[in-house]
């Protein structure tokens, strides 16, 4: 296919994720009749909402899906914002599972997978140690949700019942309308149409994220691995803007720090010059939210996209600034990979635990 057409096909296919998020919305509104908590009845704890983001990201292998349905769960008044807040936090930590589980790749060949396994769990390391220093401050003193709702209301200016209009909500509204309308035709019960709709959103945004991602692999993935060492040799910030405008593109954090992680094994970009390129893949991948909240149109669909934001840029100036700071994903990386190369069940029975067991207990026992 050639390189303009596949360019369009992503437009389009974005467009279909943006609708789908809308048909996401208005499938749990139908089902819920009107008792949209049900749906979450007994998700109040804070840390057991981070367990849920985690879990949930590590299911479908996207924090994208995640933070987007997330995202739709606020905006249709399901989902309330305190709970809302730890789930976005981890998705983020949930989303790192994907180039951890690349690494494992390398086993085989113990030098090469020391490499991979500290490029991939440095990303691990960063998202949980913000996680354990900005949650807390969240749930005290509301630094990240008062200063994004503030955002929110400015950006959507004071429009009745908490809505605002933007182009983006017009063209998908449309779209959305016209699916609707079709499913109208299957069936006129509510809860039925909005089991369809939900569905239907549902598969849209799995199938349009798939092949967005596939799509922009191979429209730019072979030119980055080209150029990106030699970019990061000269500055964090050149490393960060690269994961951000990467991450934007490709609509895929995981695809990002995956592309890192042979890089890396093989010798030819050094695991701190990786670092900043994963803190720019988690600036990057919160886009999707941001054009989700878009879509939605609520203010307080917006605020939690705005929440996902904020969280990673305050992550990165807590822990990036200062080096003896900066160093500490890396050397906890470091030392987590020293281990896991002498015992490769070790780096399993990390990914097993960090990632499915141990938020699973977490959900059961709170």
């Amino acid at each position: 296919m050639p390189g303009w057409a596949r360019t369009l096909l992503v437009i389009f296919l974005l467009y279909l994720f943006l609708v789908g998020v809308r048909l996401l919305e208005g499938g749990i509104k139908g089902v819920s009749g009107g008792a949209n908590e049900s749906l979450f009845e007994g998700i109040t704890n804070p840390i057991a909402a981070l367990a849920v983001g985690i879990l949930a990201t590590v299911l479908v292998q996207s924090s994208s899906v995640t933070t987007a349905t997330i995202v739709a769960l606020v905006a249709a008044g399901s989902l309330p914002m305190e709970t809302a807040v730890p789930m976005i936090m981890g998705a983020n930590i949930g989303t790192t599972v994907t180039n951890t589980l690349v690494s494992l790749g390398h086993a085989r060949r113990s030098e090469e997978f020391k490499l991979a396994f500290t490029a991939a769990t440095m990303h691990d390391f960063f998202n949980v140690l913000a996680v354990a220093i900005i949650l807390p401050l969240e749930l005290a003193f509301g630094i990240l949700s008062k200063p994004a709702a503030a955002m929110a209301e400015a950006l959507a200016g004071e429009v009745g019942g908490g809505k605002f209009d933007s182009p983006i909500k017009g063209a998908v509204k449309w779209g959305a309308g016209h699916i609707e309308s079709f499913l109208e035709l299957i069936t006129d019960n509510e809860r039925a149409l909005g089991l369809l709709l939900l569905i239907v959103g549902l598969a849209m945004i799995f199938f349009t994220l798939t092949y967005i991602t596939k799509n922009m692999k191979v429209l730019i993935a072979a030119r980055i691995e080209r150029s990106l060492n030699a970019a990061l040799a000269k500055s964090g910030l050149i490393g960060m803007s690269v994961g951000v405008l990467i991450t934007m593109a490709v609509q895929s954090s995981s695809i990002t720090t995956s592309i890192l992680i042979p890089l890396v094994a093989s010798g030819l970009l050094l695991v701190q010059n990786a670092y900043p390129i994963t803190l720019g893949a988690n600036i990057g991948t919160t886009v999707t939210a941001l054009l989700a909240a878009f879509a939605a149109g609520t203010v307080d669909g917006l605020t939690i996209a705005l929440v996902h934001l904020l969280f990673n840029l305050l992550g990165i100036l807590i822990l990036y600034p200062i080096p003896k700071i900066r160093v500490i994903p890396i050397s906890l990386a470091g030392w987590l990979a020293g281990i896991a190369a002498d015992r490769k069940w070790m780096a399993m029975a990390y990914v097993g635990g960090i990632f499915i067991a141990l938020p699973l207990l977490v959900i059961v026992i709170a």
